[in-house]
């Protein structure tokens, strides 16, 4: 199974495990979730849509079998009925799952880290994160997949 990295980029943990990743050394700052919502992104002038297969509060991993080279910037938008308005973020590929590589338990695409202007940004753009996955996942396995307290939803409130 091939995957392309950045030279300083740890290979990408098992898709399939729960909470904080510890694999080959790599730590992730938060734990992900399986959650799969449509995604936009342009590419040669073409929008794109394509499905996240996971995501956490620091990256996500796109299906699609045409992935973007990796190192390449980009910027798209999470379409997030269950918020509201969309989710846009700006992200470098990291790696890549090429199709002729992919399997079912390892679908083809690419994972991306996202790209924050700063904490504030950080900080509010994982904040909505948070609540897409309570929305779709629901507040008692959010909490046994991250570990922590689920936030309230606004209809919570």
């Amino acid at each position: 199974m091939a995957v392309k990295l950045l030279p300083s980029v740890s290979p990408p943990p098992n898709l399939g495990c729960r909470g904080m990743s510890d694999v080959d050394g790599e730590r992730r700052e938060s734990g992900r979730a399986a959650v799969e919502v449509p995604i936009e992104y342009e590419r040669l002038n073409a929008l794109l849509s394509d499905y996240t297969h996971n995501i956490s509060r620091g990256g996500t991993f796109i299906r699609t079998d045409r992935p973007l080279p990796v190192g390449t910037m980009l910027d798209f938008t999470i379409m997030a009925p269950q918020l509201g308005d969309p989710i846009v973020l700006r992200g470098v590929v990291r790696w890549l799952v090429e199709p002729e590589d992919a399997a079912a338990e390892r679908p083809s695409g690419m994972g991306i880290a996202f790209v924050f202007d700063s904490p504030r940004h950080k900080a509010a753009v994982q904040g909505r994160l948070d609540r897409l996955m309570v929305a779709s996942l629901g507040p008692t396995v959010f909490q046994q997949l991250m570990g922590r307290p689920a936030p309230l939803l606004e209809t919570d409130e």
